[in-house]
C-alpha cells in the first residue's frame, strides 16, 4: 500500500541513520559526478548528455519510489541529487547545441563579464526545478540550490561580476536572504541564513580589509552578527561573527598563515625568529599572539554566556518544528 506524500516541509533530525542517509546521497551524487566525467571523456557531447539524462532519470525514479513509500528523507536527499544531476544534463545538453555561452560555468570567476542568454536560461530552468521538486519533497535542503542559484542569476543579470556595483548587489541579496528567513520560520529558512550571512560577510570583507580602523568596522559588525544570531536563532549568524571576530584579531597582531608550515616542514622565507608553527609572526611580538586569542576566547565565552541568559529569562515552550519520527 502506498503511503501518503509529505504535506508539509519536514526538519530532519540529525541521528545516526539520518547522517547515513544524507553520506549515502551525497556519496551517490560524487559516483555520478565521477562517472559522466569518465563518460564525457570517452564519448561525443550528444551521447554525453544522454548518459546524464539517464542518470537524472534513474536517480529521480528513485526518489519518487521512496516519497512513495514514506521514505522522505531519503527522497528527499535523492531529489537534492536530482537537481543537481538536472544542471548538468542542462550543461551538457547546452554544449551539444552549440551554445557556447554556459561554457562560462567551468569557471565562475570572471564568467559573469559578458552576457550570456543561454546562461540565464540555465539559472532559471535550474531554479524552476529546484522550486518544484522542494514543493514535492518538502525537503530542506533543496532550498540551498535555489538560494546560491538565484544568487548567480541577480548577479549575473545585474553586474559584471566585480567591482563595488557587484558587492552592493551581493550584500543587499544577502539581506533580502535574512528578511526572508526570518519571515518564513520554515526549517529551509536556515539555509537563507546560511546563504545570507556568507553574503553579507563577503561584502563587508571587501571594503573592510585593510587597515586598523576597517578591522575596527569588521569587529564592530561581527557583533552585530551575534546579536542577529540571537534574534533570528541561527547559529550560523554567531559563525560568522566569530570568524570575524579571528579574522580582526589576526591582522591587529601582525599574523599570517604559514601554507608551508601547515605541511609540516620547510623554510617559511622568514627570518627564525619570527617563526611561530603554524603562523608567522609579522613585526608583533612573540607573546603577542597568545595574549590576543586569550582574550579573545573569553570574549566569545561573555558572549556566550549573555545570549544564555537572555534565554533563560524567558521560560517559554519550545514550539515543535518536526513532526513525529517517520521512516527514513
Amino acid at each position: 500500500m502506498m503511503r501518503a506524500v509529505v504535506r508539509v516541509e519536514t526538519k530532519p533530525i540529525w541521528t545516526s541513520s539520518s547522517f547515513l542517509v544524507y553520506a549515502g546521497g551525497l556519496t551517490v551524487l560524487g559516483g555520478a559526478a565521477a562517472g559522466l566525467s569518465y563518460l564525457a571523456g570517452n564519448f561525443g557531447e550528444a551521447a554525453t548528455a544522454g548518459w546524464a539524462l539517464l542518470f537524472l532519470a534513474i536517480v529521480y525514479a528513485i526518489a519518487h519510489a521512496l516519497l512513495m513509500r514514506g521514505r522522505w528523507l531519503s527522497a528527499g536527499i535523492l531529489a537534492f541529487v536530482a537537481v543537481i544531476l538536472w544542471g548538468v544534463f542542462l550543461y551538457d545538453l547546452f554544449v551539444w547545441f552549440g551554445w557556447n555561452g554556459i561554457k562560462g560555468l567551468h569557471g565562475l570567476t570572471g564568467s559573469l563579464d559578458s552576457w550570456s542568454w543561454s546562461r540565464m536560461l540555465f539559472w532559471i530552468l535550474v531554479l524552476v526545478a529546484a522550486a518544484i521538486d522542494r514543493r514535492l519533497f518538502r525537503f530542506p535542503f533543496i532550498r540551498l540550490i535555489s538560494a546560491v542559484v538565484f544568487y548567480l542569476f541577480v548577479v549575473d543579470l545585474l553586474t559584471s561580476g566585480s567591482g563595488n556595483w557587484f558587492e552592493v548587489v551581493t550584500l543587499v541579496i544577502g539581506f533580502v536572504y535574512l528578511l526572508i528567513g526570518t519571515a518564513v520560520g520554515k526549517p529551509s529558512a536556515f539555509w537563507l541564513h546560511l546563504v545570507g550571512g556568507a553574503l553579507i560577510g563577503y561584502s563587508l570583507l571587501q571594503w573592510f580589509h585593510t587597515s586598523t580602523f576597517d578591522f575596527v568596522v569588521i569587529s564592530v559588525f561581527s557583533v552585530v552578527f551575534v546579536l542577529v544570531a540571537y534574534a533570528t536563532q541561527r547559529s550560523s549568524w554567531a559563525f560568522y561573527g566569530t570568524l570575524g571576530f579571528f579574522l580582526a584579531t589576526i591582522h591587529w597582531v601582525g599574523l599570517s598563515l604559514s601554507p608551508l608550515a601547515l605541511l609540516g616542514g620547510g623554510s617559511t622565507g622568514f627570518p627564525p625568529s619570527a617563526h611561530g608553527g603554524l603562523f608567522v609572526v609579522e613585526g608583533a611580538s612573540r607573546w603577542s599572539p597568545a595574549l590576543a586569542f586569550g582574550l579573545l576566547g573569553f570574549w566569545l565565552m561573555l558572549l556566550g554566556m549573555l545570549g544564555k541568559r537572555k534565554r533563560r529569562r524567558k521560560h517559554t515552550a519550545v514550539a515543535i518544528e518536526t513532526p513525529a519520527p517517520t521512516p527514513v
